[in-house]
């Protein structure tokens, strides 16, 4: 892959919320009104099933049919999607061909935990990847702890020619500047909004963070501002988006579910499947960031 083939996955990935019904199943028709509502902000990329997707708490044929209505509404935006949550390596395998049949543009796989066996960890990678020839993404997900990457662990995978980036969430500047420094022509995105700016700066190369759920015009504003060489106004708007980031940090997603349905998509209800909870106050301080925002050209 050619060095102008990495560049076109660096930018802007707006991750997808799931909306449900009452009953907690899934409400598709308000799913394809959020996707063209997402791609619309004229995002480079769409992140489905992800872990701002709940996906840990859908099965497999709702992650599935998430990814291919992605697609099938994106209008043309580039889809990537999670790909490697079932338990057992052989139900991966099949996880991994039933998704690359979606249509998606790449898929993601998670590092399943691995952080304290690196050699397992590159293995379990380079080795699930044979499975299919969509473009690959790592993402260092949270919800399967030890989730982290070692930089020499990335730079191996990178050089295997079939991983083009990774969601990097180690969340401080010493560890996002070791996976920089090895990325060579591959794509270093980040998940840390404090630390957004400087990472840019530092050589990450686009962003894959829960607020672009609910705000990712905003994160396409500051990129194409960065990516012009404007820093005053990229500083500008990622103050913006430390603002959009304290309004919804209580309470996500369904904090961020709220935020959407303000914007217009009136089924996307602040609902889950997890344990979040959205207290009255805190919808009251979102409806107040949103009026604000609006007023000030900054939401929908």
């Amino acid at each position: 892959m050619t060095k102008e083939e990495y560049q076109k996955f660096a930018g802007v990935y707006a991750l997808m919320l799931t909306p449900y019904n009452d009953d907690l199943t899934i409400n598709y028709e308000a799913y394809k009104e959020y996707t063209e509502f997402q791609a619309a902000t004229g995002v480079g990329h769409l992140f489905a099933v992800c872990g701002t997707s709940e996906m840990a708490n859908l099965t497999l044929d709702e992650r599935e049919k998430l990814a291919a209505l992605t697609v099938q509404y994106a209008g043309g935006t580039p889809v990537f999607a999670t790909a490697n949550l079932e338990p057992s390596w052989f139900a991966q395998v099949e996880e991994v061909k039933r998704m690359s049949q979606t249509g998606l543009d790449g898929l993601i796989f998670v590092t399943k935990g691995m952080h304290d066996d690196p050699e397992r960890q590159y293995t379990y990678l380079s080795e699930l990847a044979t499975y299919t020839d969509l473009p690959l993404f790592l993402y260092e997900f949270p919800g399967i702890q030890p989730h982290k990457m070692e930089a020499d662990v990335y730079k191996r995978l990178v050089d295997t020619g079939r991983f083009v980036g990774i969601k990097d969430t180690t969340c401080t500047m010493a560890a996002i500047r070791e996976k920089i420094a090895v990325q060579g022509d591959s794509n270093v995105l980040q998940a840390n909004i404090p630390l957004l700016f400087e990472a840019w700066k530092a050589g990450a190369r686009g962003v894959m963070a829960t607020p672009t759920s609910c705000g990712a015009q905003l994160f396409q504003k500051m990129w194409d501002e960065f990516t012009a060489g404007d820093m005053d106004a990229a500083e500008k708007t990622f103050q913006h988006i430390i603002l959009l980031d304290n309004a919804i940090d209580s309470g996500f997603n369904r904090s961020a579910k709220y935020l959407v349905q303000l914007q217009g998509v009136k089924g996307m209800k602040p609902i889950s499947r997890g344990n979040q909870t959205l207290s009255e106050a805190r919808m009251e301080s979102i409806r107040v960031y949103y009026a604000w925002a609006k007023s000030n050209g900054l939401a929908y």
